[in-house]
């Protein structure tokens, strides 16, 4: 293990258990030490772990600075992604100790999720999956021919639970053409009998991210199942496509596997199907503190799958103007095959 200097939250909740946006964490050997200015030292010193020391600063970088200083460090690793040049630059100048850069190196160390995790990140999933189904009883009660955005605006509040649960994102809502943008910002587009709906949401449960797709039509008994059935034979044709890649990505993963091989086998399905130039995205990615996280499955990933692992596989077809259909799940390596979750 090595020691390190981070300002992301993720990483100091996972550290100390608890974080804020004006803060460092600088951890040594077994040892946590937390500076932040005066907001938000009393309740960091009701919330952080019993071997983190909470310092009081109003300049939380110089005594960064004075307190690595101190003590008998040689080498501190921090993220070269997320230090600024500024930042970097005081800190080389000032520190009598080696600066490592080591991009993404907290999501490394997080890579393989604890069974702690997974229990979290699973209920987190079921929760998310409760609100998809509340959502999905307000669409078959409404007699209003809503807008995306007022759509939108409905899910936070089934997602969120009134205020109990933090989105993971904001939700992606698109019908018909506008589900041809895999991230789709909410229009003025109403939502009409026969219309395609892609919901793309997820929720945090202490912390822990959710995320899931789903691409279903307005009728009177939408749902938002796996297994759908389209009136219209297209979107039937891309539908049963896209299941497929997803589905059968999912049967065949193994560890051992590099990511970019559990990619190629959702994108040639749907290559050999002649809709390759519009999967315009990777399989999945990695998911937990972070919305997303390490490993990504993509074409160009040689992360290797191992167990513990925990990430989503979301094959899609986008065909611009008309309509697009993605499907998402998480999945967990475990026994040496991924569980959805």
């Amino acid at each position: 293990m090595f020691d390190f200097i981070t300002q992301n939250e993720n990483a100091q909740f996972y550290e100390c258990g608890y974080s804020c946006d004006n803060a460092w964490l600088l951890k040594v050997s077994q040892d946590c030490y937390f500076i932040t200015d005066s907001r938000y030292t009393l309740e960091a010193k009701e919330l952080a772990n019993k071997n983190t020391q909470i310092i009081e600063s109003s300049n939380i970088t110089q005594s960064l600075i004075d307190l690595i200083n101190s003590l008998a460090i040689t080498t501190l690793v921090f993220d070269s992604l997320q230090v600024s040049l500024d930042i970097y630059n005081k800190l080389s100048s000032q520190l009598r100790v080696t600066l490592e850069p080591k991009p993404n190196f907290h999501q490394n160390l997080r890579i393989k999720k604890t069974q702690d995790e997974i229990t979290k990140i699973k209920h987190s999933q079921a929760l998310n999956t409760q609100a998809y189904e509340k959502f999905a009883d307000f669409l078959r009660n409404c007699k209003e021919n809503l807008n995306e955005k007022q759509l939108h605006f409905q899910s936070k509040i089934f997602l969120q639970d009134f205020g109990k649960y933090d989105l993971s994102f904001d939700p992606i809502l698109g019908i018909n053409h506008n589900a041809a943008k895999p991230h789709a910002l909410p229009s003025n587009t109403p939502l009409k009998k026969g219309d395609l709906l892609l919901f793309d949401a997820g929720i945090k449960y202490e912390r822990y991210c959710s995320d899931r797709t789903r691409t279903t039509y307005f009728h009177e008994e939408i749902n938002f199942d796996k297994k759908q059935n389209f009136p219209d034979k297209e979107r039937q044709k891309i539908y049963d496509i896209v299941l497929k890649a997803q589905e059968t990505t999912i049967k065949k993963i193994r560890v051992g596997m590099s990511a970019k091989e559990v990619d190629k086998i959702a994108r040639d399905i749907i290559e050999d199907a002649g809709y390759g130039k519009y999967f315009t995205h990777s399989t999945g990615h990695g998911i937990g503190l972070d919305i997303h996280e390490l490993p990504f499955i993509s074409p160009r990933s040689e992360a290797i799958i191992e167990e513990g692992m925990v990430f989503s596989i979301e094959p899609g077809i986008y065909l611009p103007d008309s309509f697009g259909i993605r499907i998402e799940d998480l999945v967990v390596i475990k026994d040496n095959q991924a569980i959805i979750l």
